[in-house]
């Protein structure tokens, strides 16, 4: 708590925050709004706990070694490998990762982790799109050609070939993408250009995520266009899917200690004796089951100073 204070204040680690510094913050404002609030999951200003949950148990599936970082391996199997591999790799080449001794490893961290799964979930938001319009933008000029288009387009229509379903010719799919997009300049998508447009998140799913290209493929044009523009007054793509899946591992959880409490009622005394003692030293052990060397980790190694616009 009292290091969240500091980093709301953009303070260093010095022990001492001064009266102008708590006033020219919204520190005390943000107290206030927890304080009004009997349930701090309804904030959404904020990442509750329900959030947390599902970010943390996305990251902890995908980390089979439970090192604490994933490579490209492990991020390719998140949602069934919807994620084309090109973006995989894109994602990989430090054009959106931060911390230079993971991109060597070819691994990212958890706080990258968190950046990707919302932007993903998400791709709507000014973040979001600037973190996809990175990913796609390959000579960093700040515009997205055909040809970068038809690269990510070409792993697509692989898929959706082993899929036994007919792609829609390059062609045809970025006279679509044009008319959706309506850029200012003709041949060429700007990042301004995407943050103006009501559905980027069919854009980006067109050209990088298969399954989600299909589900939008399933609705016709009006309805995602009527989706968009009501968008701004319901909860967030992002909220959406936290909620979602929060009830879904609630519901995983539940399942598995009912499942668990029957299968000790039926177990001889003696048996259940050791199941008893076995369960006393699982509970023991910290929820966070770090490895020792993550203790000589430096975070000053991070380097943060290029964040996003």
């Amino acid at each position: 708590v009292i290091q969240r204070i500091f980093y709301t204040v953009n303070r260093s680690w010095s022990g001492k925050i001064t009266c102008n510094e708590l006033r020219k913050s919204n520190f005390l404002q943000n107290v206030a709004l927890l304080e009004e609030e009997a349930d701090i999951n309804q904030l959404t200003e904020y990442f509750s706990y329900e959030h947390f949950y599902v970010i943390y148990c996305k990251f902890w599936e995908l980390d089979t070694d439970h090192d604490l970082y994933i490579d490209r391996k492990d991020l390719a199997r998140h949602n069934d490998y919807a994620i084309s591999n090109r973006m995989i790799e894109r994602i990989f080449s430090g054009a959106v990762t931060r911390g230079r001794k993971a991109q060597k490893d070819g691994k990212i961290s958890y706080a990258d982790f968190v950046w990707f799964l919302i932007s993903e979930e998400d791709k709507k938001t000014p973040t979001s799109i600037e973190y996809w319009f990175r990913c796609m933008d390959l000579d960093g000029d700040g515009v997205l050609s055909m040809y970068e288009l038809e690269y990510f387009y070409e792993e697509q229509c692989q898929k959706l070939d082993n899929m036994a379903i007919e792609p829609l010719p390059f062609e045809d799919c970025l006279c679509q993408m044009l008319d959706l997009v309506k850029p200012q300049q003709e041949g060429k998508i700007t990042l301004h250009d995407l943050k103006q447009c009501k559905l980027t998140n069919v854009f980006f799913d067109t050209f990088f995520n298969i399954e989600k290209y299909l589900d939008h493929e399933q609705k016709d044009q009006f309805s995602m266009l009527r989706d968009g523009e009501g968008e701004s007054q319901e909860v967030s793509d992002w909220e959406k899917y936290a909620a979602e899946e929060y009830d879904i591992l609630v519901a995983e959880e539940a399942a598995s200690d009912q499942w668990n409490d029957g299968y000790e009622a039926e177990l001889n005394p003696v048996d259940h004796q050791k199941a008893s003692v076995l369960k006393y030293q699982m509970e023991k052990r910290p929820f966070f089951e770090m490895p020792s060397h993550l203790a000589d980790v430096d975070l000053d190694e991070y380097d943060y100073d290029e964040d996003f616009e």
